[in-house]
């Protein structure tokens, strides 16, 4: 619902804003007073086209902001800010935004009819909805079968249908596995341990005579254990000579001990040209396979593992195909009867809808028109359009192509008065164009009747609907003769009476006019009364 509407240099009006109410609200005023510019700000504020054009002569940008309450009961603010040079900027609760997002959000606030684009009635989709909400058809049972079927479809690709394309990647794939079991990895870190083995084989002849000679200088014949096991036997065991005879015992054994050890390593190297060979073959070999299936063998391992698990699903596809299809064909069976259901309720509830619309288009000065809901595609049936036309033996036309602004708006408010679903903000304009008398009446009573439901904004010049409006809001143009100015002023009591005496006289002091605006006021709020 719109709470609050301000205006800011828009065509001829410098700066008005109002408060609006639920229930039907009437705009009036004299022809080119700026009644239309207010339509217009709406129509801004809900995404629609801005014109440099538009700002008022000598501004530099007009203004309009307009403050909603969403139909979940939150508050948001829209604002457009049209330069007189340069593109237009659009902000929703203060952030910057797009056009196309005031569009979006305002697609669920407000409907604008008349000579507009920015009504959701015109779009097919919208009809369809419609349509749908009318018959009470549900949806759910067709939106999951359809999601289902889309599903199993999807998994069918997914497993390849190209079977000489499978072939070709089953031989790959055996050929990859059968690669890597081929050199039966041993574990993650296998190249850590093969490199410090070759690197022990290549020095080997090596280490093990430098091992030998070192042994040789500590425990041969002359060597460093029995020049020390000498010296002890020349210092003996006696003062002043024993505590160092006693730390050269310490010594000898250290030494006898690296000695047993250096034998140890010495038999434990292996002097084998063939194993350094072998070794390093296999080195190589596990380098190339991590160059062609992962950066290190912990993924070459894991590679041989999705690959033998892709290998047994596609090994395993023609089973498994053949249960999805079998699925699918299940799925598509009864997405075919739910389509079918949907279609069949579709095409009887779119006469009963065209019916219960054209009702009311008599009332409303359309006494020769006709409207049909054209059902047409294969199940379930989803290309919906209204058709419209104004005469007998005329050609049918959807809503988007009726050239009257007031037809068009006629129309919308008889769908509307069959419609409960919808944006909270219907505007009308030109809704009373080419009516008077008792159809003017009838349009009056109509939009009372859509005010208990929605809250409605309606631009007329005809004094029979602005009677039955809940609140009544006057344009007022002021010309010095150089520039025109508008306010806008939410009148009652007497003011009310005198814009509806001149509306209906010419002349807001008419006596004779004075009498009957103050009837028209007092039959339409008898009827309000009993609605």
């Amino acid at each position: 619902m719109l709470l609050e509407l301000s205006v800011q240099n828009l065509g001829v009006i410098e700066s008005s804003s109002f408060i609006l109410s639920p229930g039907v609200s009437a705009l009036t005023g004299e022809t080119g007073a700026g009644k239309t510019m207010v339509v217009q700000a709406i129509e801004l504020l809900t995404g629609g086209r801005a014109d440099g054009s538009m700002v008022r002569r000598g501004a530099d940008q007009a203004l309009v902001e307009g403050r909603f309450e969403t139909p979940e009961g939150a508050e948001i603010i829209l604002k457009r800010v049209i330069p007189s040079k340069g593109r237009s900027r659009a902000y929703v609760d203060g952030s910057l935004a797009g056009a196309s997002q005031l569009s979006e959000i305002g697609l669920s606030l407000v409907d604008l009819h008349g000579q507009h684009q920015h009504q959701s009635l015109l779009n097919p989709k919208t009809q369809r909805s419609a349509l749908d909400v009318f018959a009470k058809i549900d949806l759910r049972a067709l939106i999951s079968a359809r999601s289902e079927c889309r599903r199993l479809q999807a998994e069918i690709e997914e497993m390849g249908g190209d079977a000489k394309a499978r072939a070709r990647e089953v031989d790959l794939l055996k050929f990859q596995i059968d690669e890597i079991a081929a050199l039966s990895i041993q574990s993650p870190d296998e190249l850590n341990a093969l490199e410090k083995l070759e690197e022990l084989l290549t020095n080997a002849e090596e280490r093990i005579e430098a091992g030998g000679h070192t042994r040789e200088r500590i425990s041969g014949d002359g060597g460093l254990l029995d020049q020390i096991g000498e010296t002890i036997q020349r210092l003996g065991d006696e003062s002043p000579y024993r505590e160092i005879t006693e730390r050269l015992r310490g010594i000898q054994a250290e030494m006898s001990d690296v000695s047993a050890i250096l034998r140890e390593r010495i038999d434990g190297i292996e002097d084998d040209p063939q194993r350094l060979m072998e070794v390093g073959g296999r080195r190589k070999s596990l380098i190339e396979l991590q160059r062609k299936y992962g950066d290190t063998l912990a993924e070459v391992i894991a590679y041989q593992q999705q690959a033998s698990e892709r290998l047994l699903e596609l090994e395993s596809h023609d089973v498994r195909a053949a249960a999805l299809e079998t699925k699918l064909l299940s799925s598509e069976v009864e997405l075919a009867d739910n389509a079918a259901k949907v279609a069949n309720n579709r095409r009887k509830a779119a006469p009963h809808l065209a019916s219960e619309v054209s009702k009311h288009l008599s009332d409303l000065a359309l006494e020769n028109a006709g409207l049909l809901i054209d059902v047409r595609g294969e199940d379930p049936a989803d290309d919906v359009e209204i058709m419209f036309r104004a005469n007998s033996g005329t050609n049918w036309h959807g809503l988007s192509n009726v050239a009257s602004g007031g037809e068009l708006a006629r129309v919308m408010l008889a769908l509307r008065l069959v419609l409960t679903s919808g944006p909270p903000t219907l505007v009308f304009d030109e809704v009373d164009a080419g009516i008077g008398g008792t159809a003017a009446l009838s349009v009056g009573k109509a939009l009372s009747r859509l005010g208990l439901s929605h809250q409605v904004l309606v631009v007329t010049h005809l004094p029979q609907v602005a009677a039955y409006a809940d609140n009544h809001i006057v344009v007022d143009k002021l010309d010095d003769g150089n520039n025109v100015v508008s306010t806008l002023n939410m009148v009652d009591g007497d003011a009310r009476v005198r814009e509806l005496t001149r509306m209906l006289a010419g002349q807001p002091e008419s006596l004779s006019g004075r009498n009957h605006a103050t009837e028209l006021l007092e039959q339409a709020r008898n009827e309000r009364d009993s609605l």
